[in-house]
């Protein structure tokens, strides 16, 4: 199958979405379907304001109308709602084609925490973008749940995986820093209710691994906090199997990867009871979720790594991607009744 994957997060970005999306990619390769990503790195872009790190494609209209007439493809997927995601929104509808999305990130709470916004009218705006389309995939259903609650639609799943050959616990600890360990780990911004954490009042070390816009106020603020900076591969899985406690404070993922990579490497979660955590952790087994953050992380301290590990065991990236694909639908309207399943078979 000839799959458009449009997405305006893309590498070097670091973050859940685009870790999601390149190994989408890769997996979809392996398993023979021909995918061209159109991305930011093929346009002129701008910084976007407050986050620089996420560059925002310019004049996109006609460069994404072309590169989508010559590729002609099997299933448009738009996995953004950012300039090249309205971009692709448009040719699908004035050609008539079908097309699927994805909804990675709570937009609205993200930009009600930097600017003035309204909540409601962000999510205006994000029902509009994904109610033409013919399904919407989100990663659990406690966010399929909260979608259709404020009027989303064709709502489908659409998991995620873990690499547990890359995280997996470690004989040899990576640190040499007064135990317990408390990791965070991820981007370092507002929205991810880092400096929750950072307040806690709790013995040993907090270890943030990770970057972010907020790095520098939070480094001056918390001078007893180690910070790394960014780690990726091995480096990356070795610090975080060297953690004693993964602390995850936010409130507005829709999944979380960084908690499968961290249970996977048996080391237990401690997060609030909120979307994300409520669908991927096991409460008690391989986490403890509660309001009470402090109380939570010391609770955790208690569980078994075996049982993260195992749990963790249970997300794989083939089994995610498989369900990428039957939740695809037809990029033509000519073929009514053929169904995703019937072009993957075909490919």
């Amino acid at each position: 199958m000839r799959i458009a994957l449009v997405t305006d997060a893309w590498l070097p970005q670091t973050n859940g979405v685009v870790r999601t999306l390149t190994i989408t990619v890769e997996k979809l390769l392996q398993a023979g379907h021909e995918v061209t990503p159109i991305t930011p790195a093929d346009f002129r872009t701008v910084p976007c304001p407050t986050y620089p790190e996420i560059r925002l494609s310019l004049f996109a209209a006609t460069k994404v109308r072309r590169r989508l007439d010559a590729l002609d493809p099997d299933a448009v997927h738009i996995a953004t709602e950012g300039p090249l995601g309205l971009a692709a929104r448009r040719w699908c509808l004035r050609r008539g084609r079908a097309f699927t999305t994805s909804y990675h990130t709570q937009f609205p709470e993200y930009v009600r925490a930097r600017f003035p916004i309204p909540v409601a009218v962000s999510y205006a705006f994000l029902r509009w973008f994904h109610g033409s389309a013919a399904r919407t995939m989100v990663a659990t259903p406690s966010m399929k749940h909260a979608l259709a609650e404020r009027g989303f639609s064709n709502l489908v799943l659409w998991s995620r995986g873990v690499d547990t050959e890359l995280f997996r616990p470690r004989d040899e600890p990576c640190l040499e820093l007064p135990r317990p360990i408390w990791l965070y780990f991820g981007r370092v911004s507002v929205e991810k209710g880092i400096e929750e954490f950072l307040a806690l009042d709790l013995p040993g070390t907090k270890l943030v691994v990770g970057d972010g816009p907020a790095t520098g106020k939070l480094r001056g603020k918390y001078p007893g906090v180690v910070f790394t900076g960014y780690r990726f591969g091995d480096e990356l899985a070795r610090h975080v199997a060297a953690a004693d406690v993964f602390v995850f404070p936010s409130r507005t993922d829709t999944f979380g990867l960084v908690l499968l990579e961290a249970m996977a490497c048996g080391v237990p979660v401690a997060a609030y009871p909120v979307t994300g955590p409520i669908d991927v952790v096991a409460n008690g087994v391989t986490g403890v979720l509660g309001e009470d953050l402090r109380a939570a992380a010391l609770a955790a301290l208690n569980l078994n790594g075996r049982a993260c590990r195992v749990h963790a065991l249970r997300y794989t990236w083939e089994a995610a991607t498989r369900q990428f694909v039957a939740s695809l639908a037809p990029a033509t309207r000519d073929t009514p009744g053929v169904e995703p399943w019937d072009l993957a078979a075909r490919s």
